[in-house]
């Protein structure tokens, strides 16, 4: 019941309240990209968390550092040319730029502070795997905020059009599982409790929100609709891969929530699972589909 509870509490609270935050477009989505910001941080700690348990890791406060300033870096370029002339032309190519920065720093760290090398492999392959994770995937997000159909200001549908795809992938997998999934569970050993009937359930209701947000704007998910099916399906999987690694951390470390943050679901890395892995893959399907800049 508790986790009915929750997920009733997510569908009808929680998701109102984060499309709230994406209407709230002052200064080019600044407060979504705070919301961010504090977000990738709590992801980055709860992941510092989970990997500890197994796993040496750099210094938790280069880690954190390292880590927040990726999304930051994203919101300097969304809300720095609506205060100066100052306009960014590659987001993409900046953002990059900075990850390979971190990683060379964290690297760097390693190198000339160890004294014993023994467990320096896992160190900076994790540390660097957690930058990536938790940072670099985050700022995809962000980018959403700076879309545009030639001179038109996108990012708010861009933004909507994302997060009930991977919500309603989400809440259908779920939902269908609990009401017919009892009999064909323990398809995928990560998640015992997933069903197949759970995974074309949340296949459905992803390309169900495609279909309902290219119905709502017409002119920005425009041409064949096979484009906004095949979005929806693609992101489904992302989706349900983003929380099955979720699951895979977690076992392998042998703990059971990432948090406690979040009564009834766990910590923050649960509620951003599924977003962080989608994100990059519905920004460069747009990108394809509809040719959509950022």
């Amino acid at each position: 019941m508790s986790k009915v509870i929750s997920r009733l509490g997510i569908f009808f609270i929680g998701i109102p309240l984060v499309l709230c935050l994406v209407f709230l477009n002052y200064f080019n989505h600044l407060p979504l990209h705070i919301f961010l910001i504090l977000s990738s941080l709590l992801v980055c700690n709860e992941l510092y968390n989970i990997f500890s348990y197994k796993t040496k890791l750099l210094n938790r406060a280069l880690i954190l550092v390292l880590n927040t300033v990726l999304p930051f870096c994203a919101a300097l370029i969304a809300v720095l040319p609506v205060f100066t002339k100052l306009t960014f032309y590659s987001a993409e190519h900046i953002l990059v730029l900075v990850l390979v920065v971190e990683i060379l720093i964290a690297l760097s760290v390693e190198v000339f502070s160890a004294s014993d090398f023994s467990d320096s492999l896992m160190k900076m392959a994790a540390s660097s795997f957690i930058l990536v994770y938790s940072g670099f995937l985050m700022t995809y997000i962000s980018r959403f905020s700076i879309a545009r159909m030639g001179e038109k200001d996108i990012s708010n549908q861009l933004i909507v059009a994302f997060l009930l795809m991977v919500y309603f992938c989400d809440s259908f997998a779920w939902f269908f599982g609990v009401l017919f999934g009892k009999n064909n569970r323990g398809i995928v050993k990560a998640s015992p409790n997933k069903s197949l009937v759970g995974f074309f359930g949340g296949i459905a209701g992803s390309i169900g929100a495609g279909i309902l947000v290219r119905y709502i704007w017409p002119e920005i998910f425009s041409g064949s609709i096979i484009k906004i099916i095949i979005t929806g399906a693609v992101i489904s999987v992302s989706s349900i891969t983003g929380d099955l690694t979720e699951s895979v951390f977690k076992r392998s470390a042998g703990v059971k929530d990432s948090g406690t943050m979040i009564p009834g679901r766990g910590g923050v890395l649960d509620s951003f699972d599924s977003l962080l892995m989608s994100a990059p893959v519905f920004y460069y399907l747009i990108k394809v589909f509809y040719g959509f800049s950022f």
